[in-house]
């Protein structure tokens, strides 16, 4: 690799790679680029982008003739947000390389069932089958093999072999082989058949035709990489959800006057309004009104924040108050919600790809087939036996050397894995994941809506000595129900639940930044911070006082009631602990995990869920991008993460770690930016998750391993020139069902959550 510049002392340039099979391809392409003067470049197979690092003034265009020249296409990507970045985006099967191989998959389908089912079943061998499956099998290994032809010819001008190489020797061998056979040998003879014979003995193979070993695995391996194409096609679902919680329309102040305008047209200065109900259009500074803003969306918190003039507010947090007037500060890229979509970019390109197991496999294996086969024809001939049996010894290396079973190994496991783990509630997204949850040690929770319900609930009553709490609550609960704020909803909801039906207000007020006032029953009843009770001259006794001192310093929100001219009692208001997170955190720690709090909460309100579940280490008071640093620096210490949120302020946290695992109740964003998804709410399903998954990756593993096991036990036979189609059909169909039947064995998995 030449001297190259530091990614510092340049400017970062942006690539969309095509036609990459494999992690080893963005390795190469990589690697080619590094070696141009100045260039730094990072190449990831999995969102399929290169990030390059070059001198002020490099032409992008010498980077895409560097790519296209090693036989990968590339582009400079659509700005984001534009609409023809959105649009393409939006649909994966959009894409022609996908597109592409849906309709060589579907085609395989198709064509290959026929062939497989003549050349296995001796009963469906009518007079002319052979010809019959030469014609259904030549599209397929023509054809819907193609890809796999091509990344094989390019991997050769470059010296290396991988799980291309090896399906295309093996499927253009039987190919071929069975060509010959047909034209030149015995196997067109009409009324040939394939019997079951299992002897082991010599042969010229003039009479043996092998083209459902090449259909067969065409079809397998083009299944596999279809399903893992689309699911890397989602990659960029996080960066649109992101952008799409951002308002479309903003209603800006020209002249007093206020005017319709799309939001991409709002300049810095611009004074705009947000109603009760809106989402603010980019960050800002309030000039007047009062309000409280809801920022769960993007800090994850459940307390609304009470904002007034002069208090700075970020877009695409909804304003659930009064009417607000802000002015833009920032906009387009340089607001939170943009820098938040470049965090998740940044995190997705950044993490490493695992190489599958397969390709690695296959780098070794190729070389040594091609060995064999070689050697096995040099030795024919030289010990005097005729070209042809030569020539059938090394074709039938080839041949045995493309194992059925491969393709089924990771296919069938993914399958059932991913199936039990639907069943449970758990969505697994692709392979890569597996060797993930395989090497975690630590497992980083955000708190709220993930140990916590995410959701205010009334918690605590406590009256002034002489007031009734049912009295209390009822009065209380009637106001708040007629406000739209989470907390009074929290109030009403927990007074409803206590004490039914309650009255209607005969007199209601919002009273901004304070609280709610009216008359309920022929009481005047106000509810609300202590300042509101003190226009009122309604003040708590000392011991409520301090009473609501503990709760607050505890993290807790606490909201005065007073009526008929004295303070009666307060309501303490909190997000919950789930009840099954205690549990789950244990079973996390039975598991060999060692679990961390992340929040931007408090650090009083962290430490308090903490210990209820059983937490030791906490980090409070982080923001969203606080969360990515908190997770890099984890992993500079060496630790394997995992991270578990539900917010989108979690997204970028999510995409960082080694492994993000979503709860499925929370923000389409950061399960798109996730590895894993849990359907439930429940924290178990995470151990479920990754006890599933490690399961599964074993599972793959074993599978491989037999693949190959019976295909390297199969070679010494063929190289002697004694394997006959129905032993070599028998020993693929054995290997076969020997996989599948392992993988089935996934549908036993168990639940840790009590069914």
């Amino acid at each position: 690799m030449s001297t190259s510049a530091p990614a510092n002392a340049g400017t970062g340039v942006e690539l969309e790679i095509g036609g990459m099979t494999c992690a080893s391809c963005a390795m190469r392409i990589e690697k080619k680029l590094n070696k141009l003067e100045g260039v730094v470049a990072t190449v990831n197979y999995a969102t399929e982008k290169a990030k390059v690092t070059v001198p002020e003034g490099y032409d992008p265009a010498a980077l895409i003739a560097e790519v296209e020249k090693t036989g990968y296409s590339a582009s400079i990507p659509a700005p984001k947000g534009s609409k023809i970045d959105a649009g393409s985006a939006g649909d994966a099967d959009s894409d022609p390389e996908l597109r592409s191989l849906r309709n060589r998959l579907i085609g395989a389908v198709v064509l290959t069932v026929p062939v497989i089912a003549m050349a296995m079943i001796p009963a469906l061998q009518f007079t002319y089958w052979q010809w019959a499956s030469l014609a259904l099998a030549a599209p397929v290994i023509l054809w819907a093999a193609w890809p796999f032809h091509r990344a094989a010819w390019m991997n050769l001008r470059h010296g290396s072999a991988t799980m291309d190489t090896l399906i295309s020797l093996g499927t253009s061998a039987a190919f071929l082989w069975s060509l010959y056979a047909l034209f030149f040998g015995t196997a067109g003879t009409p009324g040939m058949t394939h019997p079951f014979e299992f002897s082991l003995a010599p042969s010229d193979g003039a009479a043996n035709i092998y083209l459902e070993v090449g259909a067969g695995v065409t079809m397998f391996i083009l299944a596999g990489r279809y399903f893992e194409k689309r699911s890397k096609k989602q990659a960029g679902a996080a960066l649109r959800a992101l952008l799409e919680l951002g308002a479309k329309e903003v209603a800006v102040l020209r002249g007093g006057v206020e005017t319709k305008i799309p939001v991409e047209d709002l300049q810095v200065g611009d004074e705009f309004v947000v109603r009760p109900g809106e989402k603010i259009a980019t960050d800002g500074v309030v000039v007047s009104g009062t309000s409280a803003v809801d920022a769960s969306m993007l800090t994850g918190e459940a307390v609304p924040v009470e904002v007034a003039e002069g208090d700075t507010v970020t877009g695409a947090t909804t304003n659930v108050g009064g009417r607000l007037v802000v002015r833009a500060t920032r906009i387009g890229s340089d607001t939170q919600l943009a820098q938040m979509a470049q965090l998740v970019e940044d995190a997705q390109t950044g993490k490493a790809e695992v190489q599958r197991l397969a390709d690695r496999i296959s780098g070794v294996f190729v070389p040594i087939v091609i060995v064999i086969a070689v050697v096995a024809l040099g030795g024919w001939l030289g010990a005097g036996f005729p070209v042809s049996a030569a020539f059938t010894a090394a074709v039938a290396v080839l041949v045995i050397a493309c194992p059925c079973a491969l393709g089924l190994a990771t296919p069938t496991a993914l399958l059932v894995g991913t199936g039990r783990g639907a069943q449970m509630g758990v969505l697994i997204k692709g392979p890569e994941v597996l060797e993930s949850t395989r090497r975690i040690d630590t497992v980083v929770l955000d708190k709220t809506g993930t140990v916590t319900s995410g959701r205010m609930t009334l918690v605590d009553v406590v009256v002034e000595p002489g007031t009734d709490r049912a009295e209390l609550l009822r009065l209380a609960g009637a106001l708040e129900d007629a406000s739209e704020h989470p907390i009074a909803q929290a109030i009403a909801k927990g007074a409803t639940q206590e004490v039914g039906t309650l009255p209607t207000p005969e007199d209601f007020a919002n009273v901004e930044g304070k609280g709610v006032q009216g008359i309920v029953d022929g009481h005047a009843v106000l509810v609300g911070r202590i300042s509101l009770l003190a226009e009122w001259s309604q003040a708590l006794s000392p011991e409520l006082a301090s009473t609501k001192a503990l709760a607050e310093g505890e993290g807790k929100t606490v909201v005065a009631v007073g009526w008929d001219g004295q303070a009666r009692g307060i309501l303490v208001v909190a997000d919950t602990v789930k009840p099954s997170s205690a549990e789950a955190i244990a079973e996390l720690k039975a598991i060999g995990l060692t679990p961390i709090l992340l929040t931007g909460d408090n650090d009083a309100v962290a430490r308090r869920i903490a210990a209820e579940v059983g937490i030791s280490e906490v980090i409070a008071e982080v923001l969203p991008k606080d969360k990515v640093d908190v997770i890099t620096r984890l992993q500079r210490e060496g630790k394997i993460v995992a991270m578990i949120g539900d917010g989108v302020n979690d997204a970028p946290a999510l995409a960082q770690a080694d492994l993000g695992i979503a709860m499925g109740t929370g923000a389409d964003v950061a399960i798109d930016a996730s590895d894993i998804t849990l359907v439930r709410g429940d924290l178990r399903s995470a151990v479920d998750a990754i006890r599933l998954s490690r399961r599964t990756l074993g599972t793959i593993k074993t599978n491989l391993f037999w693949a190959f096991a019976y295909n390297v036990a199969a070679i010494p036979v063929a190289a002697l020139g004694m394997l006959n189609p129905m032993l070599a059909g028998a020993a693929m169909a054995l290997s076969s069902v020997f996989v599948v039947g392992n993988s089935l064995r996934l549908r036993g998995f168990r639940s840790v959550i009590p069914r």
